[in-house]
């Protein structure tokens, strides 16, 4: 069990520095996060229009909406632009909140791959590293491709976060679980 532990929070520290790397320094995901001069204008909208906080995909007929009403409403909207939005009412900052609970699922990510990769009857740096990969791209493949697919937002910062991090979460699983 210490052997995994060590190996999961290790994994995790490699893992959460990669992210902070990912959105800070290397910036990676700034296209993801842009900036628009009519910030304020659209924030000054949705205050105005006492907007629910939650997520919202414009243009979207109410649940009510029958499938005639759906149809006529995809008609009309064809060809016109189209926004996600995810509204919050206030902004706050709890950076350290934050950094603890992604910590906290990082070291989860890494404890249930290293659980997996103990139930190998024989695991090679090879095989840790080709299966740490598989977990990073089906995060990946179910989550932020699925969103490309849908809703055309970009993916390839998350496409990178799910390919460097966990090869070297592998190379590092490798190395520890198949010490003596």
């Amino acid at each position: 069990m210490t052997k995994k532990l060590i190996a999961s929070l290790v994994g995790a520290l490699i893992l959460f520095i990669w992210q902070f790397l990912s959105y800070g320094p290397l910036n990676i995901h700034v296209n993801q996060m842009d900036y628009t001069p009519v910030q304020d204008e659209l924030l000054g909208a949705f205050e105005q229009a006492n907007l629910e906080p939650g997520e919202y995909f414009l243009p979207r007929a109410p649940l009510s909406a029958t499938s005639a009403d759906q149809q006529k409403m995809y008609e009309q909207y064809k060809g016109k632009p189209y926004a996600t939005l995810q509204y919050h009412a206030q902004l706050e900052y709890s950076m350290g909140g934050n950094m603890l609970r992604g910590f906290v699922v990082d070291f989860l990510a890494v404890f249930i791959l290293s659980w997996l990769l103990m139930q190998f009857a024989q695991l090679t740096m090879y095989s840790s590293i080709l299966a740490s990969l598989g977990v990073g791209l089906i995060g990946y493949f179910t989550i932020n491709y699925l969103d490309h697919i849908w809703f055309e937002v970009s993916s390839l910062p998350d496409l990178i976060d799910a390919i460097v991090p966990w090869t070297l979460i592998g190379i590092w699983m490798g190395y520890w679980l198949n010490r003596s």
